[in-house]
């Protein structure tokens, strides 16, 4: 099937999935404009991980190394002292030896940083987003093609349900998900793909999971004020689905930012850039990234990532 992709997209299935991304690539820019966003066009090719270092795709830039990027987050922070609300939507890249039905090494990533928000308001942007995107698509003129591939369909209703890390630990024990070894989940456990759906499917709400292990997370996550242990954080889980949003507040502070590099084990000296916001002015900020075709799995009912793209490049695809 995926060696012959380009004839298997002349399918009347396929062909009604390629128009429904393009809706909502609409649906998306549309919600965005609306709301005085400002969309930017950040580099790809960067000298700097935003999630991991061992996550990167290296490649030598005239003798100097770079990476493809895993995430256009840290450019967008700079955009937003002169630009206020800002999103791009371009590709990211991960490389990770992953075969899961979620996974890709190259998807289509939905971006937003905003300003002066405390979390809870970053929350709210977040339903505020998935609900005002599903319903433009659904009145569009490709809303029919939505229900033809996904009859049962119909847009949520806010408020999402709010879960904190430590609920959905109590949830997996008197529900017994299990780890792989059959034992209960701890504090500062990630709860894998197979678990983390089973409690969306059966909870059967969109949720907004919150407050993540700071040991687990990115150096530049906001530790929330009254637990300092926990980070202001959030993944939202969809049914079918699991996570397809992460976002956070964002460190804004210089003494805490490098003290999130130190932790991290990571060299400030290619972040000099990123450093120089707190330095000179910044604001209290979140922001958040979306995989659009996560975003589409979840609109079509799609078993598998791979349906809702183009090309797909996986751990072991990169062809045609």
């Amino acid at each position: 099937m995926y060696q012959n992709r380009h004839l298997w997209i002349r399918g009347e299935n396929m062909s009604k999935i390629l128009k429904v991304r393009h809706a909502t690539i609409k649906a998306f820019r549309d919600h965005y404009y609306d709301r005085d966003y400002v969309e930017v066009t950040p580099p790809t090719m960067v000298q700097c991980q935003v999630e991991g270092g061992s996550t990167l795709f290296k490649l030598n830039y005239f003798g100097q190394e770079a990476y493809l990027t895993q995430s256009s987050q840290l450019y967008l922070e700079t955009c937003i002292p002169a630009l206020g609300n800002v999103y791009c939507i371009a590709q990211s890249y991960r490389a990770e030896s992953s075969h899961t039905r979620r996974h890709l090494s190259e998807f289509t990533h939905i971006e937003g940083e905003l300003p002066f928000i405390t979390f809870e308001e970053l929350l709210d942007a977040l339903e505020d987003l998935v609900c005002d995107t599903a319903q433009r698509i659904m009145d569009s003129k490709h809303g029919q093609l939505v229900l033809d591939i996904n009859p049962n369909f119909k847009v949520p209703q806010k408020p999402f349900k709010r879960m904190d890390y430590r609920e959905a630990l109590q949830y997996c024990k008197d529900n017994n998900i299990l780890k792989e070894d059959g034992t209960n989940f701890e504090f500062g456990d990630d709860i894998p793909e197979a678990p983390e759906r089973k409690m969306t499917d059966m909870i059967g709400v969109p949720i907004l999971l919150c407050r993540f292990p700071k040991a687990m997370k990115s150096f530049y996550m906001q530790p929330d004020l009254k637990e300092p242990i926990v980070t202001e954080s959030v993944d939202l889980l969809l049914p079918n689905v699991g996570e397809i949003i992460g976002g956070s507040m964002r460190i804004y502070d210089e003494a805490e930012l490098d003290a999130g590099f130190k932790r991290e084990g990571i060299s400030p000296e290619n972040y000099y850039w990123y450093v120089d916001q707190r330095k000179y002015g910044t604001t209290p900020h979140g922001g958040y990234g979306l995989g659009l075709e996560r975003y589409l799995m979840w609109l079509l009912n799609s078993k598998n990532v791979r349906e809702t793209c183009l090309y797909p490049r996986t751990a072991d695809r990169c062809k045609p």
